[in-house]
Parts: structure tokens; sequence; C-alpha cells
């Protein structure tokens, strides 16, 4: 398939010598990987809940984060607060951002989240008309997207399974929200997080899930008779309800 412009997103350069260590103690994942590809991470409050995702890319002396629009000036206010005397600067970065899957053209990089994803590529000039139901990849893969499944000061990143999606680097030290999210992987098991299920019929993003009448979800994104879903596991067995929708657990949780 050909490339698509991937709509509202902002590229934030920063730019400065402490560039690295400033985002190191920061984001969920090791920025060293940005050298090398693609890096996906997100910025966390100090109560480990999720404030942004995004992916981070090192060029020339700038270290690119690619952050969905409407979250970029939230994130670019509380890179801020956090700067103090590091010697870094923030700004829009004039690149386009291009998505796509099959063959990738030169320079594309691959999404780091799932093989699934395709490729992603920073260039001058944006990309072409939108031809690729995003939705119906995303709900295969069950990954989670900004704003819909991942929401700001509620979700929480070993929920949404930032893990599996190569999101989280559990040995590269402190940074912001990193002790709540150690201490929910060293649990036995997650108690609530996002799973694929099977959707008969169709219901709002966000509707609630019931199973035997008690609160058991929400109902996210659908395409194909499956959906994304934030689930409590002790309470998703068997056939529940969502709105007018009838939703079963079919894949294993995040």
């Amino acid at each position: 398939m050909a490339g698509e412009r991937a709509d509202a997103r902002k590229l934030i350069a920063v730019t400065g010598e402490d560039r690295e260590g400033f985002l190191q103690g920061l984001v969920t994942n090791d920025v060293a990987r940005a050298k090398a590809g693609l890096a996906y991470a997100a910025l966390l409050t100090p109560q480990g809940k999720y404030l942004a995702d995004f992916f981070l890319l090192t060029q020339g002396e700038a270290i690119l984060i690619d952050v969905a629009e409407g979250l970029a000036a939230p994130l670019v206010q509380r890179l801020s607060m956090y700067r103090l005397r590091s010697k870094v600067a923030l700004a829009e970065s004039p690149l386009h951002v291009t998505r796509g899957l099959g063959p990738a053209p030169e320079g594309a990089l691959p999404d780091p989240r799932h093989a699934a994803l395709g490729w992603r590529h920073y260039s001058e000039a944006p990309g072409g008309e939108p031809a690729i139901d995003w939705d119906a990849v995303r709900v295969a893969a069950c990954i989670p997207e900004s704003g819909i499944e991942l929401v700001p000061d509620e979700s929480y990143i070993l929920e949404c399974g930032f893990e599996r999606l190569n999101g989280v680097d559990f040995r590269k030290g402190c940074y912001v929200g990193q002790e709540v999210t150690a201490r929910m992987k060293h649990k036995t098991e997650l108690r609530k997080g996002l799973a694929t299920v099977e959707v008969d019929g169709a219901a709002p993003v966000g509707t609630e899930i019931l199973a035997e009448g008690k609160p058991a979800g929400t109902l996210y994104t659908q395409s194909g008779g499956r959906g994304i879903a934030y689930l409590r596991f002790d309470r998703a067995g068997g056939e529940m309800a969502a709105g007018p929708a009838r939703v079963r657990l079919v894949g294993d949780p995040a």
C-alpha cells in the first residue's frame, strides 16, 4: 500500500547539549534507542498515570518527538516545567509525518510498537491521500490510540500494553512515574487492562461494559466484529453487554 499523511501529528525538536540526559530522566523508554530508529515512549505523572505517548527519533543535533497534535501543547508545557537549568530548547519542527504499510520509501523507519503498524517517514513534503483503515489494523493487534484508549491522567501504561509495545524499559533507571510502574510490573498479574473482544453489534466509543449487571469495563475502538476494551479481568468471563452490543473476551490481556 502507498503511504499516507499521519493526520493530527506535531513534531517537537529538542535541541541543546543536555537534550539526551534531559529526556532520559523523564520518559519511559531508553532515549539511546532513538539513535538507531524510532523509540516509542510516554511521559507520566509522578503518580504513574499516562500523560502523552510519542515516538523519539535522533536527527542530527536534535531529538524529534512525534506526538498527537492534541497532546503537543500540554507536552511542551510539561517538558518546559522540568527543564529548569538544563541546556535544552523546544521548538516545533517543520517536517511532516507519513505512515504506511507494505513497501517503504527510502529513509522510512519501522513502527516499533508492532510489525502490523508498518512504517513511518519524516520529510519536508506531506504524504498522499489517506487509504488505510488504521482502526482495523489497531483492533487486530490491540494497539491503543492517544485520546481513545489512552486517557491522560487516567490510564496506566502497563494496563495499556506498553511492555508488549516496546514502550517501557525496566533497566534504564529513574524517570517520572517509574516507581509506580515498577510496582505494577512486579505484581503477580494485572487485574485490569486492554484486551481484544468479539463484538456482536456496535456501541459508541466509551460505552460501559456490564457483566451480569455489574460494571466490567469500557468498549473502545471497533472494527470487523472485534474491538478493544478496557476490562476488569475478574468479571470478563462469558457474554457481556455494551449498550446494545454483545461483547466476549477473545484475546489475551495487554
